[in-house]
């Protein structure tokens, strides 16, 4: 296989799963089992099997002292946060809602870059930064009558948008951590000290579920979100790091919205509506004003 054709398949094949996860994670919570518990669990089995593949395959254990700082920054943001804001906002809102209001992810990266890295703030990505708030605020604002559930969307919507920009500060917090150390090793650390945040708020829950009333479906979708969604995931998306960068693999997340969509009609019962429409025409042309290069002109 050329290496093209696998980084294309790592991306895509990610950005599927992730893109999937959101109508697995609205299947089985907060009817079955509690968003914190699923965190609990989702975080528990990856740390796990990171771990368990360090044993196959060793590699680099230590990290500078100096990294520590930034490596629990990171856990902060791209674990903490990001998970517990992620699965709580999804069993609140629609999944064709979250997806699209993940996606201002590459926004918010670029306006964060711009005053952590002082990177250029120009015209164009304030136009985009306008747009995608335009597009996220039609999400949050307008009522969903299609049917899909939905105990609190306006809270779900706020979550998902938070943890839309903790996932922006981790990815560019994280730049530094990737370049000196390989995606995996990055990955295990992150969530080794991401774990001591999760683990201690998701295990009373855990004590709380009702296990009694999982069948068969809901134990296969558990199993789905906490392997597949995540460390699958995660491992296809550092393949395809490895293999064409971060940038052109970052281009992989506007995937994500349409397989959700997708996923959402055909099992959660979800309608594409006029408005959503709006919000999602305005949220990627925020994404795409946001990350266009400027045209160099010749003398």
């Amino acid at each position: 296989m050329s290496k093209p054709y696998k980084a294309f398949s790592a991306a895509l094949g990610a950005n599927l799963i992730f893109g999937s996860s959101y109508t697995a994670v609205k299947y089985i919570t907060p009817q079955y089992i509690h968003p914190f518990a699923l965190n609990f669990v989702r975080v528990a089995v990856t740390l796990t099997l990171f771990w368990i593949l360090f044993l196959f395959k060793p590699g680099k254990v230590k990290f500078d002292k100096k990294d520590l700082p930034r490596f629990a920054i990171c856990a902060l943001t791209g674990i903490v946060i990001n998970q517990l804001f992620f699965i709580k906002g999804v069993s609140l809102t629609t999944v064709i809602h979250s997806s699209l209001l993940s996606l201002g992810s590459p926004i918010f990266i670029t306006i964060i870059a711009a005053f952590l890295l002082k990177e250029k703030f120009t015209l164009l990505k304030g136009l985009g930064l306008a747009c995608g708030i335009g597009g996220a605020s039609i999400l949050v604002l307008m009522k969903d009558h299609t049917g899909a559930v939905a105990s609190n969307m306006v809270l779900g919507d706020i979550l998902v948008l938070i943890n839309a920009i903790s996932y922006a500060f981790y990815l560019v917090l994280v730049r530094p951590l990737m370049a000196k150390y390989s995606g995996i090793q990055v990955l295990r650390w992150i969530f080794t000290i991401g774990a001591f945040g999760i683990l201690p708020i998701g295990f009373p829950y855990m004590l709380e579920a009702s296990w009694s009333n999982f069948d068969i479906s809901h134990w296969l979708v558990l199993g789905y979100v906490a392997v597949f969604a995540t460390f699958v995931a995660y491992l296809l998306t550092v393949k395809s790091i490895a293999l064409i960068g971060s940038s052109a693999t970052g281009a992989f997340i506007y995937t994500q919205p349409v397989f959700a969509a997708i996923f959402a009609m055909i099992f959660a019962g979800e309608f594409f509506t006029v408005y959503k429409l709006i919000a999602a025409v305005l949220i990627f042309t925020g994404v795409y004003l946001v990350n266009k290069k400027p045209t160099v002109t010749s003398a």
